[in-house]
């Protein structure tokens, strides 16, 4: 038989094991005591999850879950709960069993380029995306802002814009950029945190996406103090903010929320979002597509994109060079 040939169940041979084992049973327990939680750390196996009540246990995975990935942010049914912070005079200590995973209303997703199609869940159920970027040192890149900003158009979750620094460089750019499609533009001097802030996160489930040095930590501090969250500076060499946080982690907030900081990223692939998708995830730009020729890749002669004169051409360079960069992609996969 061909090795690559698919058996049936019928053509597998059973060999009877050496010792006698209790035969396994169709029954499962249905869990209907379970207690519901929220994932907040995920690390090797191991989960740190808070109940209602925002009290912190650790769990792990119930064998019945099988390969179901568990992510920060994942809204979960669990037992044992109450003997999980119980450590035996052996040492050993109690977990948690995650028993259920809720489905997701969100998955905000990314890949390591647009060529990969492993896609990575960075966090679940957030309802709101703020990336994070420095009006200087480093200086702002619009690349990501814009991918990170499809990406969660794909995602349905809302997005606004925080610009730090600002007591060291004014965000009038990225002002004059992003506020024509309707986006929050936030400027925030250097860790201070003012009242607006605190007001568009509470009740949210908020993830933060940023590069390296761009103060994300820092203002994760000031909103969270116990946060505790390791913060840096900036190489003076290649002007790049240094790895400071390692995972992601979500802290409750005011009024049931969450912030959810993640670590610093080099790139934000787009792999996972259909590429006639990602022109609606520029609301500046959609309405003056409508007038493209039918089948318009936004990326040739008598696009719409290059005659409209309510369009910023800066928006329509940045829309091409993510059009390009996912062509390129999906031509080499």
């Amino acid at each position: 038989m061909n090795r690559n040939e698919r058996l049936d169940e019928d053509d597998v041979r059973v060999r009877p094991g050496r010792s006698k084992s209790r035969p396994r049973t169709k029954d499962r327990p249905d869990h209907s005591q379970a207690q519901s939680a929220t994932v907040v750390t995920v690390d090797r196996g191991r989960f740190t999850i808070i109940d209602a009540s925002g009290e912190r246990h650790y769990a792990v995975k119930a064998r019945e879950l099988g390969r179901k990935g568990i992510v920060v942010g994942d809204l979960i049914d669990v037992v044992g709960m109450d003997d999980s912070t119980v450590v035996h005079r052996d040492g050993r200590e109690n977990f948690a069993r995650i028993v259920r995973r809720l489905p997701r209303e969100t998955t905000l997703r990314r890949t390591a380029d647009d060529a990969d199609p492993v896609e990575r869940v960075i966090v679940a159920n957030a309802d709101q995306l703020a990336v994070v970027v420095a009006s200087t040192n480093p200086q702002p890149r619009t690349g990501l802002i814009d991918r990170a900003l499809i990406a969660a158009f794909d995602a349905g979750i809302t997005a606004l814009l925080i610009v730090t620094k600002t007591d060291l460089a004014p965000a009038t750019e990225l002002t004059a950029l992003y506020e024509p499609l309707g986006l929050p533009v936030v400027e925030v001097a250097h860790k201070e945190v003012t009242s607006h802030i605190r007001g568009l996160f509470a009740g949210h489930r908020t993830v933060l996406i940023g590069h390296s040095g761009v103060g994300k930590s820092t203002l994760v501090n000031a909103l969270v103090p116990d946060a505790e969250r390791t913060t840096g500076g900036v190489n003076e060499v290649t002007g790049k903010g240094r790895h400071t946080s390692t995972s992601v982690v979500a802290l409750p907030f005011t009024d049931h929320g969450l912030i959810i900081d993640t670590p610093g990223i080099r790139s934000f692939g787009l792999a996972h979002v259909d590429l006639d998708r990602v022109i609606h995830a520029f609301s500046d730009l959609r309405a003056a597509s409508d007038n493209c020729p039918r089948g318009c890749s936004h990326d040739e002669e008598h696009c719409a994109l290059d005659t409209d004169p309510d369009v910023n051409p800066a928006r329509v360079s940045s829309l091409r060079r993510v059009l390009r960069s996912r062509a390129e992609g999906e031509s080499r996969s």
